[in-house]
């Protein structure tokens, strides 16, 4: 073990006009390269792609540069997990058979160097959000995801973007009480024992400290690129300004 681990979430490839995503992606891909050496793992907390709904036989297009650098890290021995996001629609076993990344539908319970992390988005996980709970139900259901599949790629994909539009409408515009929900759910997380928790979802970047844990949300790369590293017992959010 190196003793390095990475996370990122939030980047929502895909959302914006051709020219600033070409840009947006080489920003991406220069900084997995510079993963190869010294890091242990990446986590990606959700919501990579502005929307993602994987055919067996389809794979959308735009994204090879992003790709070949998740199997070049894989292949250097990094381990990568990807916990999807509201965003993420529907994987199969594309990023798992091809690319090396295990994909993790649900919140996770981790020992990363010896300490216990709470890791997911985040979607799904505050106690007054009903209607969305309900949708993510609805969106997760597998059957529901065969029938959709059903329709050709090029329409199915076309749907897939507009819903992904309307969730983060509605992300945007949800009050969530004057306290962060998040945050409050990262309290109980931590009397439960766990040492860290690190969420995304909310994009608003944070750091609070509750009784001897930790709470982060990472933010997003839409306003800037940045990324979490745990390293030496210590936790900390970073921007990415190219040189590391």
């Amino acid at each position: 073990m190196n003793g390095k681990t990475i996370f990122i979430s939030d980047l929502h490839l895909g959302l914006l006009e051709k020219d600033k995503e070409e840009k947006r992606e080489e920003v991406l891909v220069d900084f997995l390269y510079s993963l190869e050496s010294g890091v242990d793992a990446l986590y990606i907390l959700g919501d990579l792609f502005d929307y993602w709904f994987e055919y067996r036989r389809v794979i959308q297009k735009g994204y090879f540069r992003t790709f070949t650098a998740l199997k070049h890290l894989t292949e250097k021995g990094v381990k990568i997990y990807y916990i999807i996001g509201n965003h993420d629609f529907l994987h199969r076993d594309f990023f798992h058979s091809y690319l090396g990344v295990e994909i993790i539908e649900n919140a996770i319970d981790t020992k990363i160097y010896g300490k216990r992390f709470f890791l997911g988005h985040g979607d799904g996980l505050i106690k007054n959000d009903l209607g969305y709970k309900i949708l993510k139900m609805i969106f997760r259901n597998r059957f529901i995801q065969w029938l959709f599949s059903l329709i050709h790629p090029d329409l199915g994909i076309a749907i897939a973007g507009s819903t992904s539009k309307h969730s983060r409408e509605y992300t945007s515009v949800k009050d969530y009480g004057e306290t962060d929900a998040l945050f409050e759910t990262a309290k109980t997380k931590i009397d439960e024992g766990f040492d860290y928790v690190i969420f995304g979802h909310s994009h608003i970047r944070l750091e609070r400290t509750y009784k001897n844990g930790f709470y982060f949300n990472l933010g997003t790369w839409l306003q800037q690129p940045c990324y979490g590293v745990f390293e030496k017992d210590k936790f900390e959010i970073l921007n990415w300004d190219g040189n590391g």
